[in-house]
């Protein structure tokens, strides 16, 4: 088995930066970066937003949870959809082989970073509102979180700093 430490997985709202969180992170930890939208994308052969058109909504989830279930990475920072947490075959995978990180931010900041949902693949059922999906994800990320990272306030690249010295103090991690 992969020890935990050998990968971290960002959840969060969309637009919470995990790709871009997990970008930075990965370059300083020397590390891969995953993009699971993107993997989903590649092994699907179609975009997030023709598959939620295609399949639906449960559809699509489905194929996330399949893939996310299915990854088989080492050395690094996993960057899965927000709707990931919808998962229990994805998000047991991801918290056996990873330290599962929760980049938490207030909803007015969602949703002043958020643009085009739909574009965003963003999976919103019939008449709920982004403050609706935010107030129903909140408990997943934080009941699958190892660690919390309050954003509220922060830019990208203190945020990744502020994750360095976390993941340091806790497992000893000295890149």
């Amino acid at each position: 088995m992969t020890s935990k430490l050998n990968n971290i997985t960002l959840i969060g709202m969309p637009a919470s930066g995990k790709s871009t969180v997990g970008v930075l992170l990965a370059k300083r930890l020397g590390y891969s970066f995953v993009d699971v939208d993107i993997v989903i994308q590649e092994q699907e052969g179609r975009l997030l937003k023709e598959i939620i058109e295609k399949e639906g909504q449960d559809g699509f989830l489905a194929v996330e949870n399949r893939i996310n279930a299915g990854l088989n990475v080492r050395h690094s920072v996993i960057a899965p959809g927000g709707s990931v947490i919808y998962g229990k075959e994805a998000m047991e995978h991801l918290k056996e082989i990873s330290t599962v990180v929760y980049l938490k931010l207030s909803y007015e900041s969602v949703e002043e970073r958020l643009g085009n949902l739909v574009d965003r693949g963003v999976v919103l059922k019939d008449g709920m509102t982004l403050k609706d999906l935010y107030e129903e994800r909140v408990p997943y990320y934080e009941k699958y979180a190892d660690i919390t990272i309050d954003e509220n306030g922060l830019d990208a690249g203190k945020t990744v700093d502020r994750l360095r010295v976390i993941m340091e103090e806790r497992f000893g991690l000295t890149t």
